[in-house]
C-alpha cells in the first residue's frame, strides 16, 4: 500500500450518475485508500459498485445519510456524479433535510446555492468535503490539444463566443455548456445536462462546418462540490450531433477516461482542446 494512502482518512463518496464515481473508486483502489459509497437511488450505476462497501439512499433522507457515513468511519466526503433535480414534493425530505431547506430558502432553486448548502451541512456535521479534482488531479484539463485534430479559424471563433455565452449562463446559475455553430447558439445547457443538450442540437445544425461544444465552470462555482467534466460518451454524442469538437476550460474541468476520449476523438475526427479561463483562442 502506498505510504500516502496510509495517512488518508476513509473517503465517503456520494455517488450520482455518470462515470465520475467509478473513476474515484478506481483511483482509491489503486492507492489503497478505503472508501464507502452512499449511492443515490435511481442515479448511481449498480455495476460500478460491485465489490465496494455501499448503501443505497434516497436524496431526501439526509439524517440516514449522515448516520451511514458516521457508522462507516468516514471523515472526508466527495460528491461525484450528476443527479436529476427532483421537486421538493418528490424529494420527501426527512427532518434533517427539511431543516436545511427551511434555512436556505430560495437558494434551493439554483444548483450552486443547493450544492453549497449541502456542503455546509456536511461540514457542520464534522466531515471535510473535498473536490473530485483533489483525488483525480491528473484528470484536470490542461491548456492545449488532446489528440491529433485542431480547431480551424471558424471553430476557434465559435469557441471564443461559446465561452462568453457560458460565462453569462453561469452568472445566472443556469448551466455549464453551450453548442455554437458558425456564430449561432444552437443550444444551452440547463437542468437537462450536457448529454441531453447534445441529444437535441443535432436536429438544429446548419449546413456547412459543424459546431462545437464548450463547457466551463460557472464564475462563482464551488469546484469542491461540482466541477464540469467530459468523458468518452461526450465525444460520442458530440459526433452524433454533427459537431467538430469539444472545448473545455483548462484548470476548471475534468476529462474522465482521457485515453479513451483521445482515441475516440481521433477515430471520429473531432478535436478536444483545453482553453484558458478567459476563453480567448490564439490566432490561427
Amino acid at each position: 500500500m502506498p505510504e500516502a494512502a496510509e495517512t488518508l482518512p476513509k473517503l465517503g463518496i456520494i455517488a450520482g450518475n455518470g462515470s465520475l464515481p467509478v473513476d474515484i473508486i478506481k483511483r482509491c483502489r489503486e492507492t489503497g485508500r478505503e472508501v464507502f459509497v452512499l449511492a443515490v437511488q435511481d442515479e448511481a450505476d449498480p455495476a460500478g459498485l460491485v465489490g465496494v462497501d455501499h448503501v443505497w439512499f434516497r436524496m431526501g433522507a439526509a439524517a440516514a445519510a449522515i448516520r451511514h457515513l458516521r457508522e462507516h468511519g468516514v471523515r472526508e466526503v466527495v460528491m461525484a456524479g450528476g443527479v436529476r433535480r427532483p421537486s421538493l414534493t418528490s424529494l420527501r425530505p426527512d427532518w434533517r433535510a427539511a431543516k436545511m431547506f427551511a434555512r436556505i430558502g430560495l437558494r434551493a432553486l439554483g444548483d450552486d446555492g443547493l450544492l453549497t448548502a449541502v456542503k455546509r451541512e456536511f461540514e457542520a456535521e464534522g466531515f471535510k468535503v473535498v473536490g473530485a479534482h483533489s483525488i483525480l488531479g491528473d484528470r484536470v484539463a490542461k491548456a492545449g490539444l488532446f489528440g491529433k485534430f485542431a480547431p480551424d479559424a471558424q471553430a476557434q471563433s465559435d469557441i471564443t463566443h461559446g465561452f462568453r455565452i457560458v460565462r453569462a449562463l453561469g452568472d445566472l446559475d443556469i448551466g455549464q455548456a453551450v453548442v455554437v455553430q458558425q456564430g449561432l447558439v444552437l443550444g444551452v445547457e440547463a437542468i437537462e445536462g450536457t448529454d441531453a443538450l447534445l441529444g437535441r442540437v443535432g436536429g438544429l445544425r446548419r449546413d456547412g462546418p459543424g459546431g462545437v461544444l464548450v463547457k466551463a465552470k460557472k464564475p462563482n462555482q464551488d469546484v469542491e462540490v461540482d466541477m464540469p467534466s467530459i468523458g468518452p460518451k461526450t465525444i460520442e454524442l458530440a459526433h452524433q450531433a454533427g459537431l467538430r469538437g469539444v472545448a473545455v476550460e483548462a484548470g476548471g474541468s475534468l476529462i474522465l477516461g482521457l485515453e479513451l476520449v483521445v482515441s475516440k476523438a481521433d477515430r471520429l475526427g473531432l478535436f478536444v482542446i483545453g482553453v484558458a479561463p478567459d476563453g480567448m483562442m490564439p490566432a490561427p
